[in-house]
């Protein structure tokens, strides 16, 4: 969808993987619950341009803070976002598959001694309900969650971390993200951004900072040399 700004194929020292939109396709489910309890819990009617620039990317509390203006209490945050997370996961129980293209990739990752680790947002619940749904836990032993971070997407640690727990450089690693903010996060800490179309436009992914933009895995094992 654009010409890179390096060379493809190339062999990264690591890649480091967001987890909605790109492990798997299911932002649908987060965007209702996201419009549900948004609803019920702060009166608020998310239209879809809330969805696309405000609530892709990020943890539960910097969202609430980004919808309305102000950062809420630990009291509120929590409370919201167990009724997010739980609707979420109601809504994606049973439907959540992998992103095409993506055990071939994995494999040949592995195939080749490049090691890589997930960066998201999610909390250790959802990552463990995805991971299991979708057969990857034994894929995935290295993880950086939203948990483990103090300042979430867009700022650059959650893949600062990421990178870390490689013991390498950003600007070594290769990062698959779908949200601008989640672009943001990974070409702000140094790392080389190819995005997937899941959620959000090539335009606007390439804007954030993403080098490429695919619609999914597949033939990212030939890419690799």
């Amino acid at each position: 969808m654009t010409q890179p700004s390096r060379d493809f194929p190339f062999t990264p020292a690591g890649v480091l993987f967001d987890m909605d939109g790109v492990l798997t396709s299911n932002n649908v489910f987060h965007r209702q619950a996201w419009q549900e309890v948004a609803l019920s819990h702060m009166n608020l009617t998310l239209t879809e341009h809330d969805l696309d620039t405000k609530v892709d990317g990020g943890r539960n509390p910097e969202i609430m803070q980004r919808l309305t203006g102000r950062a809420p209490t630990p009291e509120e945050a929590l409370r919201f976002h167990n009724a997010k997370e739980e609707r979420y996961r109601a809504l994606a129980r049973g439907a959540l598959r992998e992103v095409d293209g993506l055990s071939g990739y994995l494999g040949a990752l592995a195939e080749r001694g490049i090691p890589y680790a997930l960066v998201t947002s999610a909390d250790k619940v959802n990552v463990e309900f995805g991971l299991e749904a979708l057969g990857l836990a034994h894929r995935f032993p290295l993880r950086i969650m939203g948990e483990d971070v103090t300042r979430g997407k867009p700022h650059p640690e959650p893949f600062e971390r990421g990178a870390a727990l490689l013991g390498l450089n950003p600007a070594a690693c290769l990062a698959h993200e779908d949200a601008v903010n989640g672009v943001k996060s990974a070409a702000g800490a140094g790392c080389t951004v190819v995005a997937l179309s899941t959620t959000q436009t090539g335009a606007a992914l390439l804007a954030a900072g993403a080098v490429r933009v695919v619609a999914d895995f597949t033939g990212w094992r030939s890419w690799l040399k």
